[in-house]
């Protein structure tokens, strides 16, 4: 009997062993579940500084009530893909149905996704999304909001044209800015500040919702006819200047209209010095908009939201010329005591001109320097934190976006820009762009604070460095898509350390490289060879 008793002590000894085991080494693997901004970086509730890596999840259809198809699997993938944040399009329409009136069946599909975000360990962001104003002419704005004054509408060779040509869209993106009344009562723009305060009141308490991203790409509405003229101009110039020979801001407009010649126009303006004089012909006009109208328009929306909660972010996108190369004049918003508000993140969006066109694969990437540079100069000068809400659009598989996809990518590694690719619809992770591009290796939690890291797909190795800060207990997080592409031996830490491990997701073929820090005030360093083997699968 004693024997028995000492067996069965030995054995609980080997059980309890076991679980102190378990629960130290998952002391070191451990997820951010909350987020805060110090200067221009996002920080989790362990002192660590957190790059937000994600993806834009927008649905467009109101036959589909704004709700998409992706589910709780499509999280978990997310998840195991290796982002950490969502940009959860709340479509206005949906939103408010009548004016005043909130639709609560909407709201609690919302939810639900939240909730499969917190289940998955993803932040979310909530981005009030428009494209031309209004359902009446693509999404956004309900019918009621939508005061075009009858205006025509009127399409072009792509979609986006019709900011810049349709009468109707310009007119109800006018009335808006001037806060016109809806049938005689409160302004269209009021309506659109109270609903953003509703979400704002709704989500006060989600330690999931990070934020809200006050609207999607504004309009400045039928100033926006001087723009292109000036624009023309200026590329007239350019291209005369080059050839010697004369161009007129007509025959650039004629250019324009066909999206093939619009892709030969564009051969002229590749380099840097010349397309920066083109965007920089319209800065004026485009500032007039942003320090008038738009800043004006953010405040209120920033007000009504800092009247239910202090804590949220606010996200706020630029213009709508300024996703291609023209710099922004926007100021962060001011709290109620005239005092800067630290808890804003310049939510930028980054495209060249050659999107939703045939030839977006050639984009030129000294256009593209250009656009994401002057967005990191922004960033700086407003000292916010920079997250490109926006980029790629790469659509169907087609040659060459893969290699836009990490050219892209290899500009946000250059300035450590935290960024949500646009977008994910249910089936888009089938295309080699999304494995082999979007999904990629990167720093997701750092110990300290981030100061550079390189994923070199020539060379195939990934390298990080960062700030190690001795009061930081939790470890450093590097997700790596496919452990089968790295060879534990090639990894290589500095200040020497072997206390690193890779820890699995519990779906799926890679995980976490997770470092454990030193407890000291140094820069550490690690490197390892990580070779992208198209046989595997990298979801």
């Amino acid at each position: 009997m004693e024997r028995i008793y000492l067996l069965i002590f030995i054995a609980l000894g080997f059980i309890i062993g076991a679980c102190q085991k378990t629960e130290k080494d998952n002391a070191i693997d451990v997820n951010a579940t909350s987020l805060r901004i110090e200067g221009r970086i996002f920080v989790d509730e362990h002192g660590r500084q957190v790059l937000l890596n994600g993806v834009n999840l927008v649905n467009k259809e109101p036959e589909k009530g704004y709700i998409g198809p992706e589910g709780v699997e499509e999280f978990r993938n997310f998840r195991k893909w290796g982002f950490n944040v969502i940009r959860l399009g709340v479509i206005w329409d949906g939103l408010e149905p009548q004016p005043g009136v909130y639709d609560e069946a909407y709201l609690k599909k919302i939810d639900e996704q939240i909730e499969w975000a917190k289940d998955n360990n993803l932040f979310v962001f909530l981005d009030m999304h428009q494209d031309l104003f209004s359902v009446k002419f693509s999404d956004g704005a309900p019918e009621w909001a939508t005061l075009d004054e009858g205006q025509e509408h009127i399409t072009g060779a792509v979609w986006s044209d019709s900011y810049l040509i349709s009468p109707a869209v310009q007119k109800s993106w006018d009335n808006f800015w001037a806060n016109k009344p809806v049938d005689g009562g409160m302004g269209v723009q009021d309506y659109y500040a109270n609903a953003v305060q509703h979400l704002a009141s709704r989500y006060a308490d989600n330690q999931t919702v990070i934020g809200f991203d006050i609207m999607n790409e504004p309009f400045a509405g039928t100033d926006a006819k001087m723009f292109m003229p000036v624009l023309f101009s200026a590329y007239a110039k350019v291209v005369s200047e080059k050839t010697n020979k004369e161009v007129t801001a007509m025959d650039v407009a004629k250019m324009w209209e066909n999206t093939g010649n619009r892709y030969e126009a564009l051969q002229m303006v590749n380099d840097k010095e010349s397309f920066a004089k083109v965007m920089d012909a319209v800065y004026e006009l485009n500032s007039t908009f942003e320090k008038g109208a738009l800043q004006s328009f953010y405040q209120k929306v920033a007000d009504a939201v800092r009247e239910v909660t202090l804590d949220k972010m606010l996200f706020f996108n630029h213009s709508y010329f300024c996703n291609s190369g023209v710099y922004t004049a926007l100021e962060p918003f001011k709290l109620s005591n005239g005092e800067v508000d630290k808890n804003v993140v310049y939510a930028a969006h980054g495209y060249d001109l050659l999107v939703d066109t045939d030839n977006l694969s050639d984009s030129s990437d000294e256009r593209l320097e250009l656009i994401f540079g002057r967005i990191n100069e922004s960033g700086q000068r407003m000292n916010v934190p920079v997250l490109i809400g926006e980029w790629g659009a790469l659509g169907h598989e087609t040659p060459g976006r893969t290699e836009l996809a990490h050219r892209n990518l290899h500009l946000f590694e250059k300035f450590l820009f935290n960024n949500t690719y646009w977008a994910y619809h249910k089936g888009t992770d089938r295309y080699s762009y999304f494995k082999y591009g979007v999904i990629r290796p990167f720093p997701s939690e750092i110990a300290g604070t981030l100061l550079s890291y390189e994923y070199n797909i020539e060379a195939n190795s990934f390298s990080c460095k960062w700030h190690e800060k001795a009061e930081v207990k939790a470890p450093t997080r590097i997700y790596v898509p496919v452990f089968n592409n790295v060879s534990a031996n090639t990894v290589k830490i500095l200040p020497a350390s072997d206390d690193f491990k890779f820890v699995k997701n519990a779906t799926g073929k890679g995980g976490y490289l997770v470092i454990k820090p030193q407890g000291l005030e140094q820069v550490r360093e690690v490197q390892f060879v990580i070779t992208a083997n198209q046989e595997d699968e990298m979801h």
